[in-house]
């Protein structure tokens, strides 16, 4: 029989074979999960963690990170002999939302003040009824301002604090605004700034707040913040009275310069909502730094 020989090979079957090559190369080796793809899911939740831990702007309130830095050691003695020589007080903020005051007036409370901003890109949405709701139940009542040092300057902060709730009148019932100045929820404890640049930083929104209204604003800190972020400046203690962050039996030492507090909040967990202070008089007292 004859014997074929195979013929040239052809252009067209050299592309089939390559071609046949190329698919077979795209074909996965090994049911495994390439390395990038089963990481993704971790990489993922550890950015969740990130963005949980850090809280959305607008959202800080006075003590936020009182526990975290100061840790909490039990209250003080809550006697009616205490309530009729220290007047009860509350502080609130748009995550209380609407307050019960008529039962925290029924308790004993007779004195709040009310988140009103923070930097200059935050109002509080609760706070008329915050604000006018403890007023309409007899308390004597003042607004605050949660400051942001690294955002915008001192006194461009007190301006839109007076604009939007801060202002103050002399009714009887109305109490200067506080400066709620503590450590940085958002970022670095002390916003980024130096001791020397954060005094600054606060004379300038004390002297605005000041000009604006009349009234030295009270000084809403903690003691260890104070020391840490200001070098436990002590220039402000003959004007500006101290509102002291401790939750503990006793208010502890105080920031330089001060003596003792005008008021302190000493619970972030007391009755209805949460935050309770204590004000260094009886009701004539607060009604005096009421009137100025």
């Amino acid at each position: 029989m004859p014997v074929h020989k195979p013929g040239p090979i052809r252009p067209r079957h050299l592309f089939l074979v390559g071609l046949l090559l190329t698919a077979c190369s795209l074909l996965p080796t090994s049911p495994t999960t390439p390395a990038s793809a089963a990481e993704a899911p971790e990489a993922g939740a550890t950015a969740t963690a990130t963005s949980a831990a850090t809280p959305a702007r607008g959202s800080a309130h006075m003590g936020m990170g009182v526990v975290a830095h100061d840790g909490q050691d039990g209250l003080p003695p809550d006697t009616r002999a205490t309530r009729a020589t220290q007047a009860e007080g509350v502080d609130v903020a748009s995550y209380q939302g609407n307050v019960a005051w008529p039962t925290l007036w029924n308790s004993g409370v007779r004195w709040a003040y009310s988140k009103a901003s923070e930097g200059t890109y935050y109002t509080n949405p609760y706070f008329s009824q915050q604000y006018s709701g403890s007023y309409d139940v007899g308390m004597i009542r003042g607004a605050y301002h949660f400051a942001t040092p690294d955002t915008t300057s001192g006194a461009t902060q007190a301006d839109f604090f007076v604009d939007h709730g801060g202002t103050w009148s002399k009714d009887g019932r109305t109490l200067p605004g506080v400066l709620d100045i503590e450590w940085n929820p958002y970022g670095d404890a002390c916003f980024d700034k130096t001791p020397s640049a954060m005094v600054t930083w606060i004379r300038d929104f004390l002297n605005q707040y000041k000009a604006r209204t009349g009234r030295h604003a009270v000084i809403y800190t903690a003691t260890t913040w104070w020391a840490q972020c200001t070098g436990n400046y002590g220039g402000f203690a003959s004007a500006n009275p101290l509102w002291i962050a401790r939750y503990a039996s006793t208010a502890g030492t105080l920031p330089a310069g001060w003596s003792g507090y005008t008021m302190w909040q000493y619970t972030s967990s007391g009755p209805t909502v949460g935050d309770h202070d204590r004000f260094d008089g009886a009701l004539d007292r607060v009604q005096a730094l009421a009137n100025g």
